[in-house]
């Protein structure tokens, strides 16, 4: 397993009409350097989608924009979202793009997709979120195809014993006000307990808060 330490630039914020779109709708943070001068995707979401083919499940919609910074080998796209309003979102941004792309209704415990039918899943700022954490990823291994892969993109409790027990004391607070994140939780661990090997792992630090970003595969 590769492990490295990185230090991404704190792209600019995403504005009022979510100028460089969102990872998700309370991690209002841009996917896109400049939507309006081409899309050029984000360092963090660069390396999130990249060499990804086949096809490939996202969870989450935030506002669309994420969907045009896929690499070109990926042949369709099924972005799962639960609310009405990001889909509505999601999809006027599908119709300008050349990849197929499926936006289906659905939450994290109970993906609507069929089982060994993606080459990856992209989990991006939505761990945190979930109620318990088991359940997304026994869904994910469910979907995935042999041979295929996890990308993630998660809050990561920090190693660092004061920040993470400021983290953990701040958690109820916090997670009232962004949809139910928890960013004291360890995804890492979370990851390998649910039967997957890391492959490759970044950790950094994004607005104070700890970081992973990698890719693994079910055991």
């Amino acid at each position: 397993m590769a492990v490295r330490m990185g230090d991404f630039v704190d792209p600019p914020d995403t504005g009022r009409w979510f100028g460089g779109g969102m990872e998700q709708f309370h991690h209002p943070r841009p996917v896109c350097a400049d939507r309006e001068g081409g899309g050029e995707p984000t360092p963090q979401r660069r390396q999130l989608l990249a060499g990804l083919s086949g096809r490939v499940l996202e969870i989450g919609a935030g506002d669309g924009v994420k969907l045009s910074c896929y690499p070109a080998g990926v042949e369709e796209i099924v972005l799962v979202e639960a609310d009405p309003f990001l889909r509505t979102a999601a999809q006027r941004v599908a119709a300008d793009l050349a990849t197929p792309i499926l936006v289906m209704p659905g939450d994290l415990s109970r993906l609507p997709v069929d089982d060994a039918s993606c080459d990856a899943v992209v989990c991006s700022l939505v761990l945190c979120c979930a109620p318990r954490t088991a359940e997304p990823l026994l869904e994910v291994r469910r979907v995935l195809a042999p041979g295929g892969e996890l990308r993630f993109y998660e809050h990561q409790r920090s190693g660092k014993a004061a920040l993470a027990l400021a983290e953990s004391l701040g958690t109820p607070l916090w997670s009232r006000a962004s949809g139910g994140c928890h960013p004291a939780r360890d995804i890492v661990d979370v990851i390998r307990q649910a039967g997957f090997v890391i492959e490759s792992l970044d950790r950094f630090v994004f607005r104070r808060f700890s970081h992973v970003l990698g890719a693994a595969r079910p055991r």
